[in-house]
């Protein structure tokens, strides 16, 4: 099965000139989201996890299906105000804007080992954030893993440092 024939393009959107990813044909197609959880699952191998962290929103549904196939614990990384616990931030620029995560300052201990997981790598703002935020926790960040990347944005020069796999590349 390709996963990648189960994304289709929208163009325009969110804004003028950007061409947008939609994965809810691959969400809506149970063979398809099983198969691309059981790929994903394939790129962190036996690697040891403890905590599966998702960024904010499309990054959630494939990070919790990671979390529970792999007997982790899934860490959610939201926008402003949105966890109702104390927090710490980090600011990240993308395609077409900036913004500011935030993480719970009890989701990560010292030491764990963490996957990061996205529905998508663009210039690599997101997840570049995302990491700082681990490792001021003191999480291990063990891979950094994607459904798809937009590998003409270069986002994965950001994250040279760590173990960056991708399903499919565009």
């Amino acid at each position: 099965m390709n996963i990648a024939d189960y994304i289709r393009d929208i163009q325009d959107f969110p804004k003028e000139g950007i061409g947008f990813k939609d994965i809810t044909p691959l969400l809506n197609d149970h063979a398809a989201m099983v198969e691309a959880t059981n790929q994903l699952l394939a790129l962190v191998g036996n690697k040891k996890i403890d905590r599966v962290v998702g960024m904010e929103s499309r990054g959630y549904f494939f990070a919790t299906l990671l979390a529970e196939k792999l007997g982790a614990g899934f860490v959610p990384v939201r926008k402003p105000g949105k966890l109702p616990f104390d927090t710490i931030s980090e600011a990240y620029g993308l395609e077409y804007g900036t913004d500011i995560l935030e993480i719970h300052t009890d989701s990560i201990k010292p030491g764990e080992k963490v996957l990061i997981h996205d529905d998508v790598l663009a210039t690599g703002g997101t997840a570049e954030a995302v990491c700082k935020l681990v490792e001021r926790l003191g999480g291990e960040i063990v891979q950094v893993n994607f459904l798809m990347e937009l590998s003409f944005l270069h986002g994965r020069d950001k994250l040279a440092n760590y173990d960056v796999k991708s399903l499919i590349s565009y």
